[in-house]
């Protein structure tokens, strides 16, 4: 069986497309999209990603302000940071990248984020608010996930889907999205018993782990459709996801590869996300909040 490889490179360039469109305008009426990300490690994975996000930046016409505290950073520091971007009105997206110190609390520095700035969907506020229906950003890499199902018209309306990991960032929020498509949705963890007991079933399998050769060709059936978000660096260097790529294909329907998949897009609706933070402070926007009111 031919495993159709769903790459997420021509999606991501017409949403980076959409959201330089978008920058242009904004920079024409004298608004420059700023998109600040916050960092205090030295994972090398981390590093990679945020110099992705820089370059695909500086292609789409936004700012990326990197703010990099070190390992070592302190909690206070971190929350001063958070605060001080968040009130500075030049600042219109903010992205607290992880992993972050180990004695930090992150739950409480993404609290700390602004709702209306926080485009990768972190703050609980913003979770909460894609719960119930109301306007939020999810968080990039969820959003990615839907949008490259869409890109590639495979259909979710009705049918069963496995997410792998439950995470705040990617697993939870997926699984709320996935749920207003109409996907009969299950979540599957560490205490879930064995993996293919839910994937082997299921139409579609979104791995989320970060489990180097976490699901394997066994665990799935020839028309399951793979969706891999892991993110994981070998000793040598080179970046690979949760999917034991090898087992997989020629088992799975489709494939998302690592990298090329489901990053690209990630990196793509951050900047898309910025720049829609930042038409909220343009002046027609700000003229149309001040005459609403009237």
């Amino acid at each position: 069986m031919t495993t159709a490889v769903l790459s997420g490179k021509g999606l991501a360039s017409r949403i980076q497309q959409q959201a330089r469109d978008e920058a242009r305008i904004l920079r024409s009426e004298g608004l420059r999209p700023t998109l600040a990300v916050v960092v205090a490690t030295d994972d090398e994975a981390t590093h990679w990603y945020v110099r992705s996000i820089e370059r695909a930046a500086g292609r789409a016409g936004i700012e990326c302000r990197v703010v990099d505290l070190g390992p070592n950073a302190g909690e206070a520091a971190l929350a001063n940071i958070l605060e001080d971007l968040s009130a500075e009105p030049a600042v219109h997206g903010i992205i607290l990248q992880t992993p972050l110190p180990a004695a930090v609390r992150a739950d409480r520095l993404v609290g700390l984020i602004a709702p209306e700035k926080d485009v990768d969907g972190a703050n609980p506020l913003s979770l909460g608010r894609l719960a119930v229906g109301q306007p939020a950003f999810a968080p990039a890499t969820a959003r990615a996930v839907v949008e490259l199902l869409d890109h590639f018209e495979v259909p979710v309306a009705g049918r069963k889907v496995a997410v792998v990991g439950r995470s705040a960032v990617v697993g939870k929020p997926l699984s709320l999205l996935l749920l207003d498509k109409d996907a009969t949705v299950t979540i599957c963890h560490s205490k879930s018993g064995p993996l293919e007991r839910h994937t082997r079933y299921a139409d579609v399998v979104v791995v989320a782990a970060g489990r180097t050769g976490l699901l394997k060709g066994s665990d799935i059936s020839e028309e399951t459709v793979v969706i891999d978000v892991g993110t994981n660096v070998l000793p040598d260097g080179s970046l690979v996801g949760d999917v034991d790529e090898a087992s997989v294909t020629g088992v799975a329907a489709g494939l998302s590869p690592v990298p090329g998949g489901v990053g690209s897009v990630t990196t793509a609706l951050l900047l898309l996300h910025t720049a829609e933070a930042a038409r909220q402070h343009s002046p027609a926007a700000l003229l149309t909040a001040s005459t609403s009111g009237i």
